[in-house]
C-alpha cells in the first residue's frame, strides 16, 4: 500500500525553485479529497515525514504544509526541523488565545510562518508581526485590488508569495507590486509523488490511546503494544530522530526509546497516528516474521547470560531486521534516518557482531538450514536444542501476540 502526496514547486523572481508546497492526496488522482484539514495534515507526516522525511520529497529544499487549529495548538510542527518547513496557517482558523500561544511558541523556535490565501481581513492584526509570509489567491483578486490591499499592510518584512499565477503577464505585474515568490499553473501544476506506507495495526493503535487516557502511563504494557508492531516502532524512532530531540540519541532499546520521549511527548506522537488513521489493515507475514526474530534473538541473549542491557537490544534488531521489506527501500537508505544504536546497526547492515550473529543464527532457522544452524551452534557453545527450543517459544509468542490484537476488535 502507498501513500500519496502532490507537490507544487514555489519559484523566486529568476523562475528558479526554492520550495515545495506539499499537498494531501489519498489516491493517485491529483485532487485534494474531501477530508478533514487537520487528518489531511496528520496524513502527510505520518505516512511522509515518519516514513523516510519531507526532505526526501522536496530535495532537500522546504516544505510548506497546511496546518488548521487543532495540529498548531498540538504543536505537530515542532518535529519537523525550522529550516525545513513553512508552516502554512490556513485562511479559516478561528484565532483563539491558545492558537496565538501557539504560533509566538512556533516563532520563537524560528519556525517560518505564512498565512495561506490570506484576505487582508482587519482580524489578522493580532499575529500579523508573527507572520513571516503572505500567500495571496491573484485569481480572487484583481491587480487593483491586490495593489489598495498591500498598502494596508504595515509591516515591512514580510514576503509576498502570489498563488495561481496562470500567464507571464500576471507574473510580471506582480512583481512589480513587490511580490518575489510564485506559485501557479504558470509554473507547474502539483505533481504527484507516492512513496510505500509504513502499515501499524489500528488495534495497537486503539491500545495505545487507551493507556494514554490513563492518569499513570503503564510503560510496561506500553512497551509490549511498541513492541508487537514494528510499523509503530519504526515511526516512533522516525520521531525521536528530529530537531525536536536534537538528533543526537542512539537508541537502544524500545524502554529506552519511550522513556527518552517522554510521557507529554509520547501521548502528542499517539494523536498523531490516531489523527492521521493510517491503520485500516491487519498484521502481514513480514509483521509475524519480525515478530519471531525479535523474541528468537532476545532468548538467545538471555541464554547466553551476556550483559542484561543486550536483551533489549537483541530484540530491537530482529524487530527492525524487515523494515526494508516494510518500506521498500534499501536498508542503508532507511538506516540513515533512524537514531539507533551503532551496534543494532552494524548487526542490521550485516557486519559481524554478537546481535548479527543471534539475527544470521534466525535466518538458518527460518530456512530449515538444520546444518549450517547446528555448526553455527557448536561454534559458540549453544546446544541445538537451546536453538530450537527458543524458536519454538517464539514462534508461539509471535502467533500469541498477533491472536491477542485479532480480539480488540
Amino acid at each position: 500500500m502507498y501513500s500519496y502526496v502532490a507537490r507544487q514547486p514555489i519559484l523566486d523572481s529568476k523562475q528558479k525553485v526554492v520550495a515545495y508546497e506539499l499537498l494531501f492526496r489519498d489516491g493517485q488522482s491529483n485532487s485534494f479529497p474531501n477530508i478533514d484539514p487537520d487528518k489531511a495534515t496528520s496524513n502527510i507526516l505520518t505516512n511522509n515525514h515518519l516514513t523516510l522525511g519531507l526532505d526526501k520529497i522536496t530535495n532537500g529544499l522546504p516544505a510548506y504544509v497546511n496546518f488548521h487549529s487543532d495540529a498548531l495548538v498540538q504543536h505537530f510542527p515542532s518535529f519537523l526541523s525550522p529550516d525545513n518547513i513553512v508552516i502554512e496557517i490556513l485562511e479559516d482558523v478561528q484565532l483563539t488565545p491558545e492558537l496565538i500561544d501557539a504560533l509566538t511558541e512556533l516563532k520563537r523556535k524560528g519556525y517560518k510562518l505564512a498565512l495561506d490565501d490570506h484576505d487582508f481581513d482587519a482580524r489578522w492584526q493580532p499575529i500579523l508581526p508573527l507572520i513571516d509570509i503572505i500567500k495571496v489567491d491573484v485569481l480572487a483578486l484583481s491587480i487593483a485590488d491586490i495593489q489598495c490591499a498591500l498598502a494596508t499592510i504595515e509591516a515591512k518584512n514580510i514576503t509576498l508569495l502570489a498563488e495561481k499565477v496562470e500567464d507571464r503577464e500576471q507574473f510580471e505585474q506582480l512583481k512589480q507590486l513587490g511580490f518575489t515568490l510564485f506559485q501557479g499553473y504558470f509554473f507547474a501544476k502539483p505533481e504527484m509523488v507516492k512513496q510505500r506506507k509504513v502499515l501499524t495495526d489500528k488495534r495497537n493503535l486503539i491500545s495505545l490511546i487507551g493507556e494514554t487516557t490513563q492518569q499513570k502511563l503503564n510503560l510496561p504494557r506500553i512497551t509490549e503494544i511498541f513492541a508487537s508492531d514494528p510499523g509503530l516502532t519504526y515511526k516512533l524512532l522516525r520521531f525521536i530522530n528530529s530537531a525536536y530531540y536534537g538528533l543526537t540519541q542512539e537508541i537502544s532499546s524500545l524502554k529506552h526509546a519511550l522513556v527518552y520521549i517522554g510521557e507529554a511527548d509520547l501521548k502528542r506522537f499517539i494523536s498523531l497516528l490516531a489523527l492521521s488513521n493510517l491503520s485500516q489493515n491487519k498484521c502481514t507475514e513480514i509483521t509475524r516474521l519480525s515478530l519471531v526474530r525479535a523474541k528468537f534473538c532476545e532468548l538467545l541473549s538471555e541464554k547466553q547470560a551476556l550483559q542484561e542491557e543486550h536483551q533489549p537490544k537483541a530484540f530491537l534488531t530482529g524487530l527492525l531486521s524487515l523494515v526494508d521489506g516494510i518500506l521498500d527501500h534499501d536498508l542503508e537508505h532507511v538506516l540513515e534516518v533512524l537514531p539507533l544504536h551503532v551496534d543494532i546497526k552494524s548487526a542490521l547492515l550485516n557486519q559481524d557482531n554478537y546481535l548479527h550473529q543471534y539475527l544470521h543464527l534466525s535466518q538458518l532457522v527460518e530456512r530449515g538450514d538444520w546444518e549450517n544452524a547446528s555448526r553455527f551452534n557448536i561454534e559458540r557453545g549453544l546446544p541445538d536444542e537451546c536453538c530450537f527450543q527458543s524458536h519454538q517459544t517464539a514462534l508461539n509468542w509471535a502467533d500469541s501476540v498477533l491472536n491477542r490484537s485479532s480480539i480488540l476488535l
